[in-house]
């Protein structure tokens, strides 16, 4: 039998702990898998395109454990009622092969995109930094507000979507939450929400070269939280901004970035950092208060692996609506698989009698 998690079960399991604290757990497991990023089996992640989306498969394996997670992105899915974003995941054991869970990550993708970015941030924007614009109000919007509110102590939120039902939305539900000292402002343009912002995210959905963000817009000591550009002909920044001579670009894996990220849209030997560099110590997030920083984030594979190995851990851990399910069949004898299609005894013998 092989654990199950199912929307419900995270629901559970985060309703426990409450969003932020699960969000602060997960960046720890994050991290705590960036410090070791050398153990890692590494690739960019194989994304099968359409015109109206792409459906991707990312995995990850530290040599005791394999993950991947498959999941898709199509921004038009809204129109019609779907998600726009949607996702699971299989946490294998390496020894065996055999598949240990099985789990949704629609939900959980948005909650360890949300950490990762805090965790990143923690590291790059000013240790002052307490206001954060929010451009793109969708999906993700929420948990990105949860998490720097928690992780960074941002108390002032502001808001800005094409959409304005999104935002609506966003505001409505960052409301119920009752997230205390937190002042949350809607705006009517893009402009208006970065200027003074000392951390701004960008978490748009379509599927083009966007420029949501222009130079004119940055000032000197901001944190760009770029999550919004994660696949081949989607950004989010005006090229120039990334020429700025007093700017800084983090990236999660470099090859993957290479080709999905804003990074994309510069020249092969534009210079970046890793984020396990920044992590571990090897290169700075921010040398002074005035550099601009980028955190140019895709998602990449190892934090699926984190979650999924977190997820177990607590699934296993927190009692409740625990399920398994038969995946993977349990033979008496391994190499007799057809013992599973054919007859039983009874049957087999009442069978042999008809005939004889």
């Amino acid at each position: 039998m092989v654990d199950f998690i199912g929307i419900e079960r995270v629901q559970e399991l985060v309703g426990r702990l409450g969003p932020a604290r699960f969000i602060e757990e997960l960046a720890g497991e994050i991290e705590a898998d960036y410090l070791r990023w050398r153990e890692f089996d590494k690739s960019a992640r194989h994304a099968t395109h359409s015109p109206v989306g792409v459906i991707e498969l990312m995995p990850a394996c530290d040599g005791q454990l394999y993950a991947f997670k498959y999941v898709n992105g199509h921004p038009k899915n809204t129109a019609v009622g779907l998600l726009t974003v949607t996702a699971f995941g299989v946490l294998s054991d390496v020894s065996t092969g055999y598949p240990l869970l099985l789990s949704e990550l629609t939900l959980t993708t948005a909650l360890r995109t949300a950490a990762t970015s805090a965790l990143a941030a923690r590291r790059m924007a000013r240790p002052d930094s307490r206001v954060m614009a929010l451009i793109g109000n969708g999906a993700q919007s929420e948990f990105q507000a949860i998490a720097f509110h928690h992780m960074l102590g941002i108390n002032e939120v502001r808001l800005y979507d094409t959409d304005p039902a999104a935002t609506e939305k966003l505001e409505r539900n960052l409301s119920a939450l009752r997230l205390k000292g937190l002042r949350v402002v809607r705006c009517a343009s893009i402009a208006t929400a970065v200027q003074g912002a000392d951390i701004v995210t960008t978490v748009t959905a379509d599927k083009r070269n966007a420029i949501i963000l222009t130079p004119q817009m940055i000032i000197p000591g901001m944190h760009l939280n770029a999550v919004g550009g994660d696949c081949p002909g989607k950004t989010e920044l005006h090229p120039d901004i990334l020429r700025r001579p007093d700017v800084r670009v983090v990236v999660e894996f470099e090859p993957q970035s290479r080709i999905e990220g804003e990074i994309q849209q510069m020249e092969p030997d534009f210079v970046v950092a890793e984020l396990t560099d920044v992590l571990v110590g090897r290169r700075p997030g921010r040398v002074n208060a005035r550099e601009v920083t980028i955190f140019d984030s895709v998602g990449f594979a190892l934090e699926d692996f984190s979650s999924l190995r977190y997820l177990r851990r607590i699934h296993q851990e927190q009692r409740g609506s625990q399920q398994q399910i038969d995946l993977v069949p349990d033979l008496d004898n391994p190499k007799n698989l057809f013992a599973l299609l054919a007859p039983e005894p009874a049957a087999a013998a009442r069978t042999a009698a008809v005939f004889a």
